[in-house]
């Protein structure tokens, strides 16, 4: 199922995915006791954990932060203090305030990490991990996947003709060349992305209704690299107006 919602501005996008991040989340912990959930960054996606730690207008009852497990569609490689880090954003937006077991915390490894500059060993060793969290060695079925996206279309560090954006097999790659800085980043694939129950897309600005429109006309990944990204049970599109300005009714 792809649905598509459009609010009026970004506060009421981000109130809506908030409370609906709480209702997939706790429904999955009901039904496999662990929810399994990838955090993006850019503007929305913090937003979304910043209303979830502050509770504003969000309704988190029966929602136990201490069994879900936290994983980054991608981050840069940087090093662990970089402000450019989609983990140190979400720590200090949400997971710093609310009782989340550091165990299942799962952040891509730094720069400075353990495995130093070793870009191809962090993206190896994160791919390890999945397949550890995984029922089929491969990994999880995460329960929701969150992802912003660029106004050329690309979702977490998979650009438009990119090596990253076409890989079929592997689940986690080291990108180098990003067209965006900082260049060298950690990311996800299609083929990972695509095993998540549900796939959402938080999209906000008028630079961004070119893409928006693309993808939900059926282009091409390669080209629109959102284009190739869905849910097995859900796609959602989270829109303020002037992303979804391009949509035919």
């Amino acid at each position: 199922m792809t649905e598509t919602l459009v609010f009026d501005d970004k506060t009421e996008l981000v109130s809506t995915a908030a409370q609906r991040f709480v209702d997939v989340v706790t429904a999955a912990q009901r039904e496999r006791g662990v929810a399994h959930v990838v955090l993006t960054g850019g503007s929305n996606g913090i937003a979304i954990l910043a209303a979830l730690a502050t509770g504003a207008g969000v309704t988190a009852d029966g929602l136990d932060w201490t069994n879900i497990e936290i994983y980054w569609g991608d981050d840069r490689f940087v090093p662990d203090g970089d402000p450019d880090r989609n983990a140190g954003q979400a720590r200090d937006a949400l997971l710093a305030h609310v009782p989340v077991d550091p165990a299942k915390v799962h952040p891509m490894a730094p720069s400075d990490g353990p495995f130093g500059d070793d870009i191809a060993a962090a993206a190896a060793d994160y791919a390890r991990l999945l397949a550890s969290l995984s029922a089929d060695g491969v990994a999880p079925e995460f329960d929701l996947h969150l992802l912003g996206m660029g106004g050329e279309g690309h979702i977490n560090s998979l650009f438009p003709h990119a090596e990253a954006t076409a890989e079929t097999s592997k689940t986690v790659v080291a990108v180098t060349d990003s067209p965006k800085p900082p260049s060298r980043r950690i990311t996800l694939t299609l083929p990972v992305v695509n095993r998540s129950r549900a796939v959402w897309f938080l999209v906000a600005g008028a630079d961004k209704a070119e893409a928006v429109a693309a993808a939900r006309d059926g282009a091409d990944a390669a080209d629109w690299p959102c284009a190739g990204a869905h849910g097995t049970a859900e796609t959602v599109w989270f829109l303020d107006t002037a992303a979804a300005s391009h949509l035919t009714a």
